[in-house]
């Protein structure tokens, strides 16, 4: 079942393909901040985050408006933040 969060999404009429670049250099960087570019955009950023590495674990794409080493790197802050 969809989120109620996903029909506000700015990324709705986007080409998902956008949103999952093949590789690390230069093009899929590129085609990442296209990607970010429409998350940043989005009212339901945080939602798309939140549920990308809590509820569905997406270890592929943008989501959120953040790479996989990104929501990776996140994490690891937030775990180190708990444990304090």
């Amino acid at each position: 079942m969809l989120d109620n969060w996903r029909a506000q999404a700015a990324c709705q009429d986007a080409d998902p393909d956008l949103f999952f670049p093949v590789g690390t250099g230069g093009p899929a960087l590129i085609q990442a901040e296209e990607a970010k570019a429409i998350c940043r955009q989005c009212p339901v950023r945080a939602e798309c985050l939140r549920w990308a590495m809590d509820d569905s674990r997406q270890v592929t794409g943008v989501w959120g408006g953040l790479r996989e080493d990104e929501r990776q790197a996140l994490k690891r802050r937030e775990r180190r933040r708990a444990a304090e």
